[in-house]
């Protein structure tokens, strides 16, 4: 078994169970007021990707439902790394720096379809979902009081499902995002 699959089979686990708090910090930057509108477009379409009904893994499937969820909530934290933070708290920068660095694991593991991940989050902010776009996320009081709540809701409903640290995980959700990633 080689390094990286070691890593991810040893990171994935974690990445499940804090995928509600993860959605709700970024959720936290999406409302900081002085964080830069391209910064916040791009949260809210990472945000907004967690309740797409065709998603690129979906949710249903045992061990791996939920991970490709889990990625884009890093590669949106990394594409915000990009983007004028200045406005963030220490705090809130330590919290977006930690879900940034853990895009070292997904290149590492995606290898070449990293790129082709990342175009996808980044056109994300073009997207939308329940009748949601991110324009109206950015721009709508009445939208995102209810998109905060649906982020809130989700993050305490959601329950980590299992992942069985079996190689067999890797190979089948690294199938998922080379057939469902846009060439």
């Amino acid at each position: 078994m080689s390094n990286v699959n070691e890593r991810c089979l040893e990171s994935f686990p974690a990445w499940l169970r804090t995928l509600g708090t993860d959605a709700e910090k970024l959720l936290e930057l999406l409302a900081a007021p002085k964080l830069a509108e391209s910064a916040r477009r791009i949260a809210a379409g990472g945000i907004n990707y967690l309740f797409k009904s065709l998603d690129l893994v979906p949710d249903g499937i045992d061990d791996i439902g939920y991970l490709d969820d889990a990625f884009v909530m890093r590669v949106t934290a990394d594409l915000m790394t990009h983007e004028d933070t200045s406005g963030l708290g220490t705090e809130q920068l330590r919290d977006l720096g930690k879900l940034a660095n853990d895009c070292e694991l997904i290149r590492a593991y995606l290898g070449d379809d990293y790129g082709r991940l990342e175009a996808y989050v980044t056109n994300l902010k073009r997207g939308s979902a329940r009748g949601r776009t991110v324009d109206d996320i950015v721009t709508d009081r009445e939208v995102q009081g209810d998109f905060s709540q649906d982020v809130k809701s989700f993050s305490k409903g959601y329950q980590s499902p299992g992942f069985a640290r079996e190689e067999k995980n890797l190979i089948k959700l690294k199938a998922f995002f080379d057939a469902k990633l846009p060439r």
